[in-house]
């Protein structure tokens, strides 16, 4: 008797601890403005670009969702009469896991693929000459996401990124959002992928 309540108050309470944080919601599409900077030491620079990114995440069960994202930066610059122009692709697709830790915080896990595509173009008096890179990498990170009142959400994670080409890198990420219905809301984001830093700001529907 004493082990079937034991097993009746657990299967009671995996649906409850599964739940995600009050006001959270893990169906969603997202889209605006990314910038992009890279920290390259002294005597590099710091190159900058801007472009746009579409994201979006979709529910798989009270615990687990699936992610995918999309972003485009670019940057040009001549001098005497040399152009040079790069374009620089960012797909990512993974899959999360989410454990409510209180009516207002979720811990958070997930993993990623990432793929990133480098195009440059060069041209000097009428003739040009182009080349292309690719980076394929997987990241994993853990984190929280909760809900500070009924209009704002905010989430910091970091983990690790590693692939082919480069070493192993810190990823970090701190955003959040302000709700002005329980659909629609804008958010703000910042990502540190080595010495690469991304801000981001859009708008987002939750379903």
């Amino acid at each position: 008797m004493r082990k079937t309540l034991i097993a009746a108050a657990l299967l009671a309470a995996t649906p409850f601890a599964a739940q995600a944080a009050d006001g959270l919601s893990y169906t969603f599409v997202e889209g605006g403005y990314t910038h992009a900077e890279m920290d390259l030491g002294d005597g590099f620079g710091n190159p900058k670009a801007d472009g746009g990114y579409l994201r979006g995440s979709y529910a798989l069960t009270d615990a687990t969702h699936v992610f995918g994202g999309y972003s485009r930066v670019s940057d040009s610059a001549s001098e005497a009469g040399l152009k040079v122009e790069a374009d620089l692709d960012q797909y990512e697709l993974g899959l999360g896991w989410h454990m409510n830790m209180s009516e207002r915080v979720d811990f958070t896990a997930d993993i990623a693929y990432v793929r990133v595509d480098l195009k440059a173009k060069a041209s000097y008096m009428g003739v040009s000459t182009s080349d292309s890179d690719a980076m394929n990498a997987g990241r994993v990170t853990l984190g929280l996401r909760g809900t500070p009142s009924a209009r704002t959400e905010a989430w910091a994670k970091a983990g690790a990124m590693d692939g082919s080409d480069m070493d192993s890198e810190f990823v970090g990420n701190l955003g959040g959002q302000f709700k002005f219905t329980p659909t629609w809301g804008l958010v703000g984001e910042i990502q540190w992928i080595g010495d690469v830093t991304q801000y981001s700001a859009g708008v987002r529907a939750s379903f």
